[in-house]
């Protein structure tokens, strides 16, 4: 992977690592201040709904997301590769996991249609499988559940909304925080 790197650099790309996650309603607890004998109680709402992001991080330090009421799927990635293209100029190497998704007859159809150009913008790579520790956009979902939204409640998805995205926000425009993010990784 350190050489694709290398040819993905060399060849003037920007370099990205993406990832999905889902944001729940249940609260992320973590240890909190309360007065001595009285234990903080966090109300929460038991549900399956959530919302899910999808990132990309750059070794730089910048943060492109989308956020959607609803599970990705192929044409929702389709509309995140969009979003990059819209946003980035150049050529794109995006390194992600072997998701389902990300192989997708809808991904397969945008790469492949010359109306779109993506092809030549964009090289999409499979990091290897069970391999999580190689993706810095893990910490950036730890960061943003464990640091941003710890003890976070919201009653619904339109209450949870707005702190994730605040929470997004946070962490974009902190470079130095999402640079380090690739620190224990060996080849950066």
């Amino acid at each position: 992977m350190a050489g694709r790197k290398k040819g993905a650099l060399k060849d003037g790309r920007t370099v990205l690592f993406a990832d999905e996650a889902g944001m729940y309603l249940l609260p992320m607890a973590v240890a909190t201040w309360a007065p001595v004998g009285q234990t903080p109680i966090l109300e929460e709402t038991v549900s399956r709904d959530h919302l899910s992001m999808m990132a990309a991080i750059t070794p730089s330090g910048k943060l492109y997301s989308l956020t959607l009421d609803h599970a990705f799927n192929g044409a929702s990635v389709v509309g995140f590769l969009r979003q990059l293209l819209r946003q980035i100029p150049g050529k794109l190497t995006l390194l992600w996991d072997g998701a389902t998704i990300h192989r997708s007859k809808e991904v397969h159809a945008f790469l492949s249609d010359p109306s779109e150009g993506a092809a030549q913008r964009l090289q999409l790579v499979s990091l290897p499988a069970y391999a999580p520790e190689l993706n810095p956009t893990e910490s950036v979902w730890s960061h943003l559940k464990r640091a941003e939204l710890a003890n976070i409640t919201s009653h619904d998805l339109a209450e949870l909304r707005p702190t994730v995205e605040k929470a997004r926000e946070r962490i974009r425009r902190q470079p130095k925080l999402l640079h380090s993010f690739f620190h224990p990784l060996d080849f950066y």
